[in-house]
């Protein structure tokens, strides 16, 4: 850009450095060497010159990029929390500090996410409002923000989407994802029409580790009986052959494989002539049939859906 030197006038006047004629075809427009343009109060500068400026301030924002931030998230700010007024990386930095077993039970607390109204930028220490650019030194403190939950984070490619349903952000695209206004929660749009609708189907606790879901960081899924989970304690679950929702006992996968085995096993089992004869009552935790049938020591089947899954309710008959 060429120098300008502005009176107290205010009309800028021009002292321009002599300079190969440079043309620029734009509406079919050419511009010769500066000492041919015509400069006026209302003088646009030339576009290389914009363009030198729009780089400059994207290079300001970008700075420090990826290079700030905790093991939770990449950015270029702290929060003060409200409710201590003390500073951390993040929320969940907070929550870790103050809301453990090693703190008095009294005084554990998670920080209100909505109520955070001042950040600390990481580069120039400035504290201020929340907003996506410090006021001081420019830079851009996260290329994801969200105004409503005080959020920031470099790392776009989680995919950050706010949710107003659900009124916090999550992850993952909100392409990919549905809110069900019975359900209170968002889920995969593969359940859109499939998932079995609970009321409020995340506002509790994992059934397995205790994290409360709805704002858990942690993938979860939702089992055929509609109650959820983390994605990571099913499998866990799995792995050491438990197979029935904590909740509600239902089974979380499809076990018609087990049964023939069962059937088998029981068929290969006879029972003393004694008990051949008694009759015991069960509740079926898939179906939820009341059933009388013959017992077995392995297992009872339900009639209604075949399930070994079953529990006995009265005792054997005399």
């Amino acid at each position: 850009m060429a120098p300008v030197a502005v009176d107290y006038s205010g009309s800028p006047h021009f002292e321009p450095k002599p300079r190969p004629t440079i043309i620029i075809e734009k509406n079919n427009i050419e511009v010769g060497d500066s000492d041919s343009q015509q400069f006026h109060e209302g003088y646009i500068p030339a576009e290389d010159s914009i363009c030198r400026e729009i780089v400059s301030s994207t290079e300001i924002q970008d700075k420090g990029y990826l290079e700030y931030g905790c093991s939770h998230y990449r950015r270029r700010c702290r929060i003060r929390a409200p409710c201590c007024n003390e500073i951390f990386d993040c929320r969940h930095c907070h929550n870790e500090a103050k809301n453990n077993i090693s703190i008095d039970r009294k005084l554990r607390h998670d920080v209100p996410r909505h109520q955070v109204q001042k950040i600390i930028c990481s580069l120039c220490d400035t504290e201020q409002e929340v907003q996506q650019f410090c006021n001081n030194c420019g830079v851009c403190m996260g290329r994801y923000f969200c105004g409503i939950c005080k959020l920031f984070d470099d790392d776009i490619s989680k995919g950050q989407f706010h949710c107003s349903g659900c009124g916090i952000c999550r992850i993952g695209g909100s392409e990919n994802f549905f809110h069900c206004d019975n359900c209170g929660c968002c889920y995969s749009t593969l359940l859109k029409n499939s998932h079995p609708c609970v009321e409020r189907a995340m506002h509790h606790d994992c059934p397995v580790c205790f994290e409360y879901l709805f704002e858990s960081r942690n993938d979860v899924t939702a089992m055929p009986c509609g109650h959820t989970i983390h994605k990571n304690c099913l499998e866990d679950m799995q792995e050491h052959y438990q197979y029935v929702c904590p909740l509600c006992s239902k089974s979380v996968c499809d076990m018609s494989k087990v049964w023939e085995k069962f059937d088998l096993e029981i068929a290969a089992t006879p029972m003393p002539e004694s008990y051949q004869s008694k009759m015991v009552w069960i509740l079926c935790n898939d179906c939820g049939a009341n059933s009388e049938v013959t017992y077995h020591v392995v297992a009872q089947k339900c009639p209604n859906c075949k399930s070994y899954n079953t529990r006995q309710t009265r005792g054997i008959h005399r």
